[in-house]
């Protein structure tokens, strides 16, 4: 897979991607990851890429000429799916990350100022928001897309059932872990992860996990139940 982010502030995104699982990816060519100043495709002689909003307004808003020009300049054959990240878009999950992940090629758009010209989003394919809050930039918000596609690229970790274990990923929220010591300040490790029974171990974490699903996450735990009412009629 190849990722290019598109940033005003690549200093935020490089020291992220060099660290980790994102870098050992990298390293080990499960993924190849570019950070972008679009700031270098603005023609004007400051380098601006924002301007004041037709109609008046507070803020600035992000000019759609230089963030074009990176794009034809990086996929000029339309080949890669290009994402925009802002609060407005569909709300991210570990299904829309399952999604994503099975292209090759993936632009992300960060976002900054006021808000967008429009018109850009006529040139991306999906718009992403990572909740329903304001931050300052779409560096963070596209930090969270990438971290979470490439440990879903098969041979990233060390251990492939890690990602089918992972809270979300069968609906549920993660079973409880634990690990040495065995006991701590009075609090034990449950007797039957101690049991190496195999079959008792795993009926545990099925039920701890929708045990936790219900009391933490109750519309996860809903649909949970929509979805298993649906595949046994």
């Amino acid at each position: 897979m190849r990722i290019d982010i598109l940033t005003l502030f690549p200093d935020m995104i490089r020291p992220i991607v060099g660290q980790s699982i994102l870098h050992r990816a990298q390293v080990d060519g499960h993924v190849d990851i570019h950070v972008h100043d679009y700031r270098e495709y603005s023609t004007d002689k400051h380098r601006s890429v924002d301007d004041y909003p037709y109609g008046g307004g507070a803020g600035m808003v992000l000019r759609v000429e230089p963030v074009v020009r990176a794009l034809r300049d990086l996929d000029d054959e339309r080949q890669a799916l290009r994402i925009l990240m802002t609060p407005q878009g569909i709300p991210y999950s570990q299904e829309r990350a399952r999604t994503l992940a099975k292209n090759e090629r993936i632009i992300i758009l960060c976002g900054h100022y006021e808000g967008y010209d429009e018109r850009i989003r006529d040139y991306f394919d999906v718009e992403i928001s990572i909740g329903d809050y304001i931050l300052t930039g779409g560096e963070i918000a596209a930090m969270v897309v990438v971290d979470s596609l490439v440990r879903l690229i098969p041979g990233v970790l060390n251990n492939e059932d890690s990602a089918k274990e992972d809270s979300f990923s069968a609906g549920l929220l993660e079973y409880p872990q634990y690990t040495r010591p065995r006991v701590f300040e009075g609090r034990a490790v449950p007797e039957v992860l101690l049991s190496g029974d195999h079959g008792k171990i795993e009926a545990w974490r099925k039920e701890q996990a929708l045990m936790r699903t219900k009391k933490r996450r109750p519309d996860l735990y809903e649909d949970y139940l929509k979805r298993k009412d649906n595949k046994s009629r």
